[in-house]
């Protein structure tokens, strides 16, 4: 297969949580560009923008709706990939959401909101269509993990503790299910341009100290995601298992 190839995803079948906007249409519209017909997913809609630009590459779409936070809702928008597209080949585990308090006055609402929205329905997503790609012989799943997977942030404490916990479920998904050719991996994005860090951006000295020390100089954009999400979604990383591929302009190198 000539090395281009690798790459392709025509034929194959993506549902990508969170994808009515930010990252998560970044990636999905980047996944429908190589060919994957896609679920695009939204909390209450799907912006017709993100839509319309899916449309315009010429595979099959649907657009489902629900929270996540619901273990009923996660099997029935895989059963509804499932029943437009045949199967379901790739995951994309984006959804997510982040609550800012001091720790010691975080409530216990913030606490259980982030925990189900961003390990919970992890869990719940990967599990249902985790067996539905281990009866097929093949899948991937990707996990949107964080730099907070590595170290612990500010006034973030459930977010922290959220996408450490999606680091390890990967490296345990991985290692039950890579001989069984259900590939597991995640992304960890760094400082990007999105909805959740409108207010870090919004701090003119906040602002000033993340860009002071990314290396690229500039914050992420949702397109920076597109080529990690295609490398792992494809038969290009058939060998690689239980990675968290960091995408964060050279953060944690400083």
């Amino acid at each position: 297969m000539a090395i281009l190839d690798l790459f392709s995803l025509r034929g194959k079948n993506a549902l990508v949580t969170g994808s009515s906007q930010g990252l998560g249409a970044g990636m999905a519209l980047a996944l429908a560009q190589a060919g994957a017909n896609v679920t695009l997913h939204g909390h209450k809609d799907v912006s017709k923008s993100t839509i319309t630009e899916i449309e315009k590459t010429g595979v099959r779409s649907i657009s489902v709706t629900g929270n996540v936070r619901d273990p009923a809702v996660c099997t029935r928008i895989v059963d509804e990939t499932v029943d437009a597209f045949g199967s379901i080949d790739i995951l994309v585990n984006n959804a997510g959401t982040i609550r800012r308090a001091p720790a010691a006055e975080h409530s216990h609402e913030f606490w259980a909101t982030v925990i189900d929205t961003n390990l919970n329905s992890v869990f719940y997503l990967s599990q249902y269509a985790g067996t539905k790609m281990l009866a097929q012989g093949s899948g991937k799943i990707i996990n949107i993990a964080s730099m907070l997977t590595f170290q612990g942030g500010i006034l973030v404490p459930s977010y922290a503790a959220a996408k450490g916990a999606v680091g390890q479920l990967t490296k345990a998904l991985a290692n039950e299910w890579a001989s069984k050719r259900v590939n597991v991996n995640a992304i960890a994005p760094g400082y990007m341009e999105t909805a959740n860090t409108a207010p870090l951006r919004a701090d003119e000295e906040r602002s000033k100290a993340i860009l002071g020390r990314i290396p690229a100089g500039r914050w992420g954009l949702p397109s920076d995601l597109a080529g990690a999400a295609i490398f792992l979604a494809s038969a290009a990383s058939d060998y690689v298992h239980g990675h968290i591929l960091i995408v964060d302009g050279g953060w944690l190198c400083r």
